[in-house]
């Protein structure tokens, strides 16, 4: 199906106040509890929904659907005044109602969000008034925490009758009723989401956005993706980094490299052999030539690094984790696997031979990459590639039918994201891709989410060391933007705030 006819289908031209941007897969789901997927986040945090507050360019919370807060002196109170003029894009008031409701369904294990982490120190939510409410907390809280600017709200009106339970499979979620600068129009499965402008959204809040409409086009192929920015189909598109060399050089497009939330990992199926002897995995991790796989599949667009904290942030450090072929083979063979001719073998004679799991990704560089770092070890790598929604299922399944699977993890500011990936009390955790328990991570994500800034560096560090050492999830690298976006764009801004955090105030000449 062809660019033009995904952004209207077969109807009128498309109007020039309306921007066309590029997903490398369909969004994936309208509900902001429940999502994984970067972009999809992005729409929702920014365009569709509204959280309590926002993020500056320095990172410090500023005013939002929360227009003034203030803490009690053991700063475990935080009281929230509210806009009393935002309503659903049903007409029905957004109300302190929806603010308990959100959090609350949250940290709902029924729900299973992955950013229950983020709340772990909230204990309550009390409604004062409809534009007031007061957040208990736990322990005592350095700033107000950066999951409020992170997670929208949802309607309690249209989901309290809905199971928790089944929130996944709601129509909610293929037909989301936000309150944000935009409104969903419409969706074409695996094709297209539109979004119109909510000429209604209040000006202390930034008033409606200057454009339209925005279409988010599901397009999978980067040369694709290139042709349709080059010929003014699309103006925002993240590009291959292999390709980023013609967008820069193209005079109708710019190319933006932000920085990025965003992790590339294996995830590798602690359930069943090899992958349940933590020798193999760590000496999966020592086989691995990042460097390698940074400059040949990603040009360079990226960091290096085996630790799960990406760069950029207060407690970033440093695991970039050479190659070490030598101490790879060393915990193979005391793991009982013995290098032949034909490859590697156990020595009841089972070849190493693994399968694995995929989205894939325009040329598939760095599966071929991996494949061979791994053959060069003897063990046999074979790629299977699924849609998102094939690879979500397998790798969140209770009986894991997988090896390994790489896939990327979206992260936030506040780390939330690598909590809920890995403690085991969480619901939508590491059960959901590996299946690794160890309370003592558990522990050492607790005390590291709770540091203060002075320990918090240390505490991070901890951690790291302990995820390197079990390598249940094997990092490769830390990702950059790399955006292709038409020069006809103005007031685009990308940081690691995400790459729509000025979505409102776009517009197109």
């Amino acid at each position: 199906m062809g660019l033009t006819l995904l952004v209207s289908c077969g109807a009128a031209p498309r109007d020039p106040d309306t921007v066309v941007m590029a997903s490398g897969t369909d969004l994936e789901s309208g509900n902001p509890l429940l999502t994984v997927h970067s972009l999809t986040r992005q729409i929702q945090r920014h365009a569709l929904f509204v959280t309590l507050v926002r993020l500056d360019s320095l990172m410090e919370p500023v005013p939002y659907f929360a227009r003034a807060w203030a803490f009690d002196s053991p700063q475990r109170v935080l009281t929230m005044h509210l806009a009393s003029d935002l309503h659903w894009h049903d007409g029905v008031p957004t109300t302190a109602q929806d603010v308990r409701f959100t959090l609350d369904a949250a940290r709902d294990p029924g729900v299973g969000s992955p950013r229950a982490a983020d709340l772990a120190s909230l204990d309550s939510t009390q409604i004062v008034s409809d534009s007031v409410v007061r957040l208990y907390f736990a322990a005592a809280q350095v700033r107000v925490p950066t999951i409020l600017a992170e997670l929208p709200l949802v309607p309690k009106h249209l989901l309290d009758t809905v199971p928790r339970v089944r929130w996944r499979g709601s129509a909610f979620s293929r037909a989301p009723v936000g309150n944000g600068p935009f409104r969903f129009l419409d969706r074409l499965a695996g094709r297209r989401w539109r979004f119109v402008r909510n000429a209604a959204f209040p000006s202390q809040m930034g008033g409606p956005p200057a454009l339209q409409s925005v279409v988010v086009a599901v397009v999978d192929e980067a040369a694709t993706k290139f042709a349709g920015l080059v010929s003014g189909e699309l103006d925002v598109a993240g590009v291959s980094p292999s390709m980023a060399h013609l967008v820069r050089d193209d005079p109708t497009l710019r190319l933006l490299t932000p920085p990025a939330l965003f992790s590339n990992v294996l995830a590798l199926n602690t359930t069943r052999p090899p992958f349940h002897d933590v020798r193999v995995r760590r000496a999966v991790m020592h086989s691995i030539d990042r460097q390698r796989l940074v400059q040949a599949a990603i040009a360079g667009y990226a960091t290096a690094s085996a630790s799960p904290i990406p760069p950029g942030l207060p407690m970033s450090g440093n695991a970039s984790l050479p190659l070490d072929t030598a101490l790879a083979d060393s915990l193979f063979d005391a793991a009982g696997w013995v290098r032949g001719a034909d490859g590697m073998r156990h020595r009841n004679r089972t070849p190493f031979r693994v399968e694995l799991l995929t989205v894939g990704s325009g040329d598939m560089a760095v599966e071929q990459l991996l494949q061979a770092d791994l053959r060069a070890r003897g063990i046999l790598l074979d790629i299977r590639v699924a849609e998102l929604t094939t690879f979500l299922t397998t790798v969140r399944a209770a009986d894991k039918a997988f090896d390994l699977a790489i896939t990327g993890i979206p992260g936030d500011i506040g780390l939330g994201q690598l909590v809920s990936l890995f403690d085991s009390r969480q619901r939508g955790g590491a059960m959901d891709y590996t299946a690794f328990h160890a309370p003592e991570i558990d522990s050492a994500l607790a005390l590291a989410r709770s540091a203060n800034p002075g320990s918090a560096k240390v505490a991070w560090a901890r951690v790291a060391t302990m995820l390197m050492e079990a390598s249940p999830v094997i990092w490769l690298y830390h990702a950059r933007g790399v955006q292709g976006v038409s020069r006809r764009l103005e007031h685009v801004q990308m940081d690691l705030r995400g790459e729509l955090v000025s979505l409102s105030q776009w517009t197109r000449r």
